[in-house]
Protein backbone atom coordinates (compact mmCIF):
# COMPACT_ATOMS: atom_id res chain seq x y z
CA UNK A 1 0.00 0.00 0.00
CA UNK A 2 1.66 3.22 -1.18
CA UNK A 3 1.98 6.03 1.35
CA UNK A 4 2.98 9.68 1.17
CA UNK A 5 3.64 12.65 3.42
CA UNK A 6 2.71 16.20 2.35
CA UNK A 7 4.59 19.04 4.05
CA UNK A 8 3.19 22.51 3.34
CA UNK A 9 1.95 25.27 5.62
CA UNK A 10 -1.04 26.10 3.38
CA UNK A 11 -4.09 23.81 3.90
CA UNK A 12 -5.42 24.52 0.40
CA UNK A 13 -2.13 23.39 -1.16
CA UNK A 14 -2.09 20.24 0.97
CA UNK A 15 -5.67 19.48 -0.12
CA UNK A 16 -4.76 19.86 -3.82
CA UNK A 17 -1.63 17.70 -3.44
CA UNK A 18 -3.66 15.06 -1.59
CA UNK A 19 -6.06 14.81 -4.54
CA UNK A 20 -3.12 14.33 -6.90
CA UNK A 21 -1.63 11.63 -4.68
CA UNK A 22 -4.97 9.79 -4.40
CA UNK A 23 -5.26 9.86 -8.18
CA UNK A 24 -1.76 8.39 -8.38
CA UNK A 25 -2.79 5.47 -6.18
CA UNK A 26 -1.59 6.54 -2.73
CA UNK A 27 -3.98 5.11 -0.15
CA UNK A 28 -2.26 6.46 2.97
CA UNK A 29 -1.54 10.19 2.92
CA UNK A 30 -0.19 12.03 5.96
CA UNK A 31 0.17 15.79 6.39
CA UNK A 32 2.42 18.25 8.19
CA UNK A 33 2.48 22.04 8.22
CA UNK A 34 6.00 22.72 9.49
CA UNK A 35 9.49 21.41 8.83
CA UNK A 36 10.18 20.22 12.37
CA UNK A 37 7.33 17.69 12.10
CA UNK A 38 8.90 15.84 9.17
CA UNK A 39 11.50 13.53 10.71
CA UNK A 40 9.22 12.12 13.46
CA UNK A 41 6.48 11.46 10.86
CA UNK A 42 8.91 9.89 8.40
CA UNK A 43 10.21 7.56 11.11
CA UNK A 44 6.70 6.68 12.25
CA UNK A 45 5.02 6.13 8.89
CA UNK A 46 7.92 5.34 6.51
CA UNK A 47 6.25 7.09 3.53
CA UNK A 48 7.27 6.10 0.02
CA UNK A 49 7.03 9.71 -1.18
CA UNK A 50 7.48 13.06 0.52
CA UNK A 51 6.01 16.17 -1.16
CA UNK A 52 7.96 19.02 0.40
CA UNK A 53 7.72 22.80 0.25
CA UNK A 54 10.86 24.91 0.74
CA UNK A 55 9.34 27.82 2.67
CA UNK A 56 8.13 26.26 5.89
CA UNK A 57 7.68 27.41 9.49
CA UNK A 58 10.17 26.20 12.12
CA UNK A 59 12.53 24.46 9.69
CA UNK A 60 12.83 25.14 5.95
CA UNK A 61 12.81 22.53 3.19
CA UNK A 62 16.56 22.63 2.57
CA UNK A 63 17.22 21.83 6.22
CA UNK A 64 14.64 19.04 6.07
CA UNK A 65 16.41 17.55 3.02
CA UNK A 66 19.74 17.70 4.85
CA UNK A 67 18.32 15.90 7.88
CA UNK A 68 16.71 13.26 5.67
CA UNK A 69 20.05 12.62 3.98
CA UNK A 70 21.85 12.37 7.31
CA UNK A 71 19.23 10.01 8.73
CA UNK A 72 19.53 7.47 5.93
CA UNK A 73 15.73 7.21 5.68
CA UNK A 74 14.60 5.96 2.28
CA UNK A 75 12.01 8.37 1.00
CA UNK A 76 11.64 9.79 -2.50
CA UNK A 77 11.23 13.56 -2.27
CA UNK A 78 9.28 15.81 -4.63
CA UNK A 79 10.01 19.46 -3.88
CA UNK A 80 6.83 21.42 -4.63
CA UNK A 81 7.67 25.07 -4.19
CA UNK A 82 6.61 28.60 -5.02
CA UNK A 83 10.28 29.32 -5.75
CA UNK A 84 11.26 28.99 -9.39
CA UNK A 85 13.56 26.09 -10.29
CA UNK A 86 16.31 28.46 -11.47
CA UNK A 87 17.08 29.44 -7.87
CA UNK A 88 16.61 26.19 -5.95
CA UNK A 89 16.49 23.12 -8.19
CA UNK A 90 20.24 22.42 -8.29
CA UNK A 91 20.48 22.68 -4.51
CA UNK A 92 17.59 20.27 -4.07
CA UNK A 93 19.17 17.80 -6.49
CA UNK A 94 22.43 17.89 -4.51
CA UNK A 95 20.45 17.45 -1.29
CA UNK A 96 18.85 14.26 -2.59
CA UNK A 97 15.47 15.34 -4.01
CA UNK A 98 14.11 13.17 -6.82
CA UNK A 99 11.90 15.86 -8.40
CA UNK A 100 11.29 19.60 -8.41
CA UNK A 101 7.99 21.20 -9.43
CA UNK A 102 7.24 24.93 -9.22
CA UNK A 103 3.78 25.78 -7.90
CA UNK A 104 3.40 28.21 -10.80
CA UNK A 105 3.12 25.18 -13.09
CA UNK A 106 -0.09 23.31 -13.86
CA UNK A 107 -0.83 20.46 -11.42
CA UNK A 108 -0.26 18.07 -14.31
CA UNK A 109 3.48 18.60 -13.68
CA UNK A 110 3.04 17.34 -10.13
CA UNK A 111 1.19 14.29 -11.47
CA UNK A 112 4.08 13.60 -13.86
CA UNK A 113 6.69 14.08 -11.13
CA UNK A 114 4.99 11.67 -8.73
CA UNK A 115 4.42 9.14 -11.50
CA UNK A 116 8.09 9.40 -12.54
CA UNK A 117 9.63 8.98 -9.10
CA UNK A 118 7.38 6.05 -8.15
CA UNK A 119 8.63 4.36 -11.32
CA UNK A 120 12.23 4.95 -10.23
CA UNK A 121 12.97 8.02 -12.34
CA UNK A 122 13.60 11.69 -11.56
CA UNK A 123 11.68 14.75 -12.71
CA UNK A 124 13.37 18.12 -13.07
CA UNK A 125 12.83 21.23 -15.16
CA UNK A 126 15.10 21.89 -18.09
CA UNK A 127 16.77 25.14 -17.14
CA UNK A 128 17.63 27.42 -20.02
CA UNK A 129 21.11 28.88 -19.94
CA UNK A 130 19.86 31.84 -21.94
CA UNK A 131 17.45 33.14 -19.31
CA UNK A 132 17.27 36.90 -19.64
CA UNK A 133 18.84 38.22 -16.46
CA UNK A 134 20.18 41.70 -15.97
CA UNK A 135 23.87 42.13 -15.12
CA UNK A 136 22.86 42.86 -11.51
CA UNK A 137 20.70 39.73 -11.32
CA UNK A 138 23.48 37.57 -12.80
CA UNK A 139 25.99 38.97 -10.32
CA UNK A 140 23.65 38.45 -7.37
CA UNK A 141 22.68 34.94 -8.49
CA UNK A 142 26.36 34.00 -8.63
CA UNK A 143 26.77 35.19 -5.04
CA UNK A 144 23.70 33.20 -3.97
CA UNK A 145 24.99 30.11 -5.77
CA UNK A 146 28.20 30.47 -3.76
CA UNK A 147 26.34 30.02 -0.46
CA UNK A 148 26.09 26.66 1.25
CA UNK A 149 22.59 25.33 1.94
CA UNK A 150 22.99 26.21 5.63
CA UNK A 151 24.08 29.75 4.72
CA UNK A 152 21.13 30.11 2.35
CA UNK A 153 18.69 28.88 5.01
CA UNK A 154 20.03 31.35 7.58
CA UNK A 155 20.01 34.12 4.97
CA UNK A 156 16.32 33.47 4.27
CA UNK A 157 15.46 33.37 7.99
CA UNK A 158 17.26 36.69 8.54
CA UNK A 159 15.56 38.23 5.50
CA UNK A 160 12.19 37.20 6.91
CA UNK A 161 12.97 39.08 10.11
CA UNK A 162 13.53 36.05 12.33
CA UNK A 163 15.82 36.80 15.28
CA UNK A 164 19.26 35.26 15.85
CA UNK A 165 17.92 33.56 18.96
CA UNK A 166 15.00 31.94 17.11
CA UNK A 167 17.29 30.81 14.27
CA UNK A 168 19.72 29.32 16.78
CA UNK A 169 16.92 27.39 18.51
CA UNK A 170 15.46 26.16 15.20
CA UNK A 171 18.77 24.92 13.79
CA UNK A 172 20.24 23.77 17.13
CA UNK A 173 23.10 26.24 16.88
CA UNK A 174 24.59 28.66 19.38
CA UNK A 175 23.65 32.34 19.24
CA UNK A 176 27.33 33.11 18.54
CA UNK A 177 27.39 30.75 15.54
CA UNK A 178 24.35 32.44 14.02
CA UNK A 179 25.99 35.83 14.52
CA UNK A 180 29.07 34.51 12.71
CA UNK A 181 26.88 33.32 9.83
CA UNK A 182 25.22 36.74 9.65
CA UNK A 183 28.60 38.51 9.40
CA UNK A 184 29.75 36.02 6.76
CA UNK A 185 26.55 36.52 4.73
CA UNK A 186 26.94 40.30 4.73
CA UNK A 187 30.46 39.81 3.34
CA UNK A 188 29.61 37.08 0.82
CA UNK A 189 26.55 38.86 -0.54
CA UNK A 190 28.38 42.20 -0.53
CA UNK A 191 25.63 44.16 1.20
CA UNK A 192 26.18 47.12 3.50
CA UNK A 193 24.45 45.66 6.54
CA UNK A 194 21.94 43.07 7.75
CA UNK A 195 19.17 45.57 6.99
CA UNK A 196 19.84 45.12 3.27
CA UNK A 197 19.51 41.32 3.35
CA UNK A 198 15.72 41.50 3.00
CA UNK A 199 15.90 43.67 -0.14
CA UNK A 200 18.49 41.32 -1.63
CA UNK A 201 16.28 38.29 -0.89
CA UNK A 202 13.17 39.93 -2.35
CA UNK A 203 14.98 40.95 -5.54
CA UNK A 204 16.02 37.35 -6.06
CA UNK A 205 12.70 35.67 -5.19
CA UNK A 206 14.12 33.95 -2.12
CA UNK A 207 11.32 34.91 0.26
Amino acid sequence: MKSALIVDDHPVVRAAVKIVLRQEGFQRVYEASSGNEVMPLVREHQPDVLVLDISLPKLDGLEVLARLQDSGERCRVVVFSSHEAMFFQDRCIRAGAAAYVAKSNDLEHLHKAIHAITAGYTYFAQLSTSVSLSALQRSEKQRIDGLSNRELSIFRYLAMGISNKQIAETLHLSHKTVSTYKTRLIEKLDVKSAVHLRDFALRNCLI
